[in-house]
């Protein structure tokens, strides 16, 4: 009998190892994505929602974001990290009496980044490309330069992100572009891999001298789906200030993001 209990004790510690072992891959994995420079593979599916768009304040859009991010070892010392942002875009009456569905410009952008422990930052290209169709995008080439730097202590993360892009070229539709964009953000994950993060995604165009600045509050949970690593959740956002067609109010965030740990 004492054998079996020995036994037993055996058991139940190797499955108490085996459970913290995964809270802290979870929460590791978490950690990794309130990182914008992690070295982390990873392809986020991000859907929003805003209403009362447009001269009449009825229309409404629903967009989801590809964000896949691919991070390249370049030495021993710096990382390049590779980000997409292509949004597919539905919108109903924000040009009144249409409806309208397809892609929007496309960002992409190159990170050179410390591989070193410390603060944490990233700096290098950003571009923007005319993949827009009926009438979602600026039918424009933009490029400028865009950087994030934060801070992980415990289960905190600090920091911000942001760019700015000039016009290149274009013809006579094309549209003239002179943006700053700012995303200060700050997270808190838990063991079991739980993440709550608030941020502020301001669009400020400086030849319009227009404003958007959006607060969005979201709670994520990396889990598996069968043996795929997933990240999974969602949220609310508000507008705290919009341009004069653009969204006003409350609106939506769900976020579904694919892992590949190295």
């Amino acid at each position: 009998m004492g054998m079996i209990r020995n036994l037993a004790a055996v058991v139940t510690l190797a499955a108490a190892a085996t459970q913290v072992s995964a809270e802290q891959s979870a929460s590791d994995l978490a950690k990794q994505l309130s990182n914008p420079v992690a070295s982390l593979i990873s392809v986020p599916l991000q859907f929003n929602y805003d209403q009362n768009i447009g001269p009449n304040d009825k229309g409404h859009r629903t967009s989801v974001n590809i964000q896949p991010v691919m991070p390249v070892t370049l030495n021993a010392d710096w990382n390049l990290i590779m980000r997409t942002v292509l949004p597919v875009i539905s919108q109903d009456d924000v040009i009144p009496g249409r409806s309208q569905l397809g892609f929007g410009d496309t960002l992409q952008t190159f990170f050179i980044s410390p591989s070193r422990p410390g603060l944490i930052w990233g700096l290098g290209p950003a571009f923007l490309l005319p993949t827009g169709n009926d009438d979602l995008g600026l039918n424009q080439f933009g490029a400028g330069i865009e950087g994030v730097v934060l801070k992980q202590a415990g289960p905190w993360t600090v920091g911000a992100l942001g760019y700015y892009l000039w016009d290149v070229g274009g013809g006579s539709n094309a549209t003239d572009i002179q943006q700053a964009y700012a995303q200060p953000f700050v997270s808190y994950t838990t063991a079991g891999g739980w993440t709550y993060t608030l941020n502020s995604e301001t669009t400020y165009d400086v030849l319009t001298n227009q404003t958007s600045m959006p607060f969005n509050a979201v709670a994520t949970k990396v889990t598996k789906l069968g043996k795929q690593p997933i990240s999974i959740g969602g949220g609310v956002r508000y507008y705290a200030e919009s341009t004069p067609n653009g969204p006003e109010g409350w609106g939506a965030r769900l976020i579904l993001t694919f892992l590949f740990p190295k």
